[in-house]
C-alpha cells in the first residue's frame, strides 16, 4: 500500500485529514498510520517493522492499524512529519534535534515546535567501510578519495556534512562524491565505483555485512581530536565502538561516534493513539527486543530519556508515568 493510498483510508476511516490535522475519531473506526524509515537493507526499516508488528497485535482492542514506508531517511522523515504526510519515524538524534531547533539542513524552514518525541532505540556509530585495496585506515584519508556520501534527506548525508564542517571540507576535496541511497553502496563499493562509503547505522547491520562479505574491505577508525571536540560540543552525539569480529575480515574494535535513533511523531496526533503504541511496544518488551540484533541491549528507562531533544507527546509521558519510568 502506498502512503497516499494509506493517507486515504485514514481520511475515510479515521478523520485524519491530509494537511496532518488530526480530527477526533469515533470508537468503531480504524485509524491507520504510517511509520516513515529508511532504505530496507538498514535497521530503520525492520525497526518500524517491529513496532507495527506488535501494534497490528492488537488492533482488535484499540483500532489501529500500522504500516511501514521505506523512505529517503531522518530528514525526509522529519520534513514529512511536520507537513503531515507521516504520522510516525525514526529518525537520527541529531536530526531530531536539528528538526526541532530550526539548525543545519533545517535552517531554511526552521524551527518544528509541534515535532515530538516518543522513545530512543538503538545506538547509531558513524561508520566507514574501505574497500581493502585503498590506503584508507583513518578518516582523514578520505580525502581525495572516491566517496559515497549518501542520498540528500538522509540522516546518512546530513550527518557527514556537520563532520564535513568541523574538518573544514567540502565536496571538493573528495576525487568523487556519490550520492547513493543506503541500499544501493555496499554492491556499488565491490564494484569498485567507490573506494569508501559512509554510513550511521546501528549495528549488526545487513549492509555492512554485505560489503564485508561479496568484496574484502575493512572498517575504519573514526576517532581524533578535531571529532572528540565534535562530540563534546554536542549533546547528541556521543562516542562508540564497532566490535571486532562482527563482520568478516575486521577483527578489531573500531572507534568512532555515533547517534541514536529516535523514534517521533507530531503533537498533533491524538494522545491516545501514540499511548496505544508506546504501551504496545513497552507491554510486549521481550519480544520486541528479539525481533532484531540492535535491540538486544535496549532498556526501558534509557529509552523514555535518553537522545531525545523534542518533548515527549502527551500520550508517550502518559503511559511512562502509569508504569513509573517517569
Amino acid at each position: 500500500m502506498t502512503l497516499n493510498r494509506t493517507l486515504m483510508l485514514a481520511v475515510v476511516t479515521a478523520g485524519i485529514s491530509l494537511s496532518g490535522a488530526f480530527m477526533p475519531v469515533e470508537a468503531e473506526a480504524n485509524t491507520y498510520v504510517t511509520i516513515g524509515t529508511g532504505g530496507v537493507t538498514g535497521v530503520y526499516y525492520p525497526t518500524g517493522g517491529a513496532i507495527c508488528r506488535l501494534v497490528n497485535r492488537g488492533r482488535a482492542e484499540h483500532g489501529i492499524r500500522c504500516s511501514v514506508e521505506s523512505t529517503a531517511g531522518s530528514v525526509y522523515n522529519l520534513a514529512t512529519i511536520r507537513s503531515g504526510e507521516l504520522a510516525l519515524a525514526v529518525a537520527q538524534s541529531d536530526a531530531q534535534f536539528h528538526a526541532y531547533h530550526g539548525s543545519e539542513a533545517f535552517a531554511e524552514q526552521g524551527a518544528d515546535p509541534d515535532l515530538r518525541s516518543i522513545f530512543s532505540l538503538h545506538a547509531e556509530p558513524f561508520t566507514v567501510v574501505a574497500r581493502a585495496d585503498s590506503d584508507i585506515t583513518e578518516f582523514d584519508q578520505l580525502k581525495g578519495k572516491r566517496v559515497n556520501v549518501g542520498n540528500p534527506g538522509s540522516g546518512q548525508r546530513a550527518t557527514i556534512e556537520a563532520l564535513m564542517e568541523v574538518k573544514g571540507w567540502t565536496m571538493d576535496d573528495y576525487a568523487q562524491a556519490l550520492e547513493l541511497r543506503a541500499a544501493e553502496q555496499s554492491s556499488a563499493l565491490c564494484d569498485d565505483r567507490f573506494d569508501a562509503m559512509m554510513y550511521v547505522v546501528g549495528h549488526p547491520s545487513g549492509a555492512i555485512q554485505e560489503a564485508t562479505t561479496t568484496c574484502s574491505s575493512r572498517l575504519v577508525n573514526v576517532m581524533d581530536p578535531v571529532i572528540e571536540k565534535m562530540i563534546e560540543e554536542n549533546s547528541y552525539y556521543r562516542k562508540a565502538t564497532i566490535p571486532g569480529g562482527m563482520y568478516r575480515g575486521n577483527d578489531d574494535d573500531v572507534a568512532t561516534f555515533g547517534v541514536a535513533a529516535t523514534f517521533v511523531t507530531s503533537a498533533k496526533v491524538p494522545d491516545e493513539v501514540i499511548y496505544q503504541i508506546v504501551k504496545a511496544v513497552f507491554e510486549n518488551f521481550d519480544a520486541f527486543t528479539r525481533l532484531h540484533p540492535a535491540f538486544e541491549n535496549l532498556r526501558k528507562e534509557e529509552m523514555v530519556k535518553d537522545a531525545l531533544s523534542a518533548p515527549l507527546h502527551p500520550g508517550a509521558e502518559r503511559y511512562y508515568r502509569e508504569a513509573g519510568l517517569l
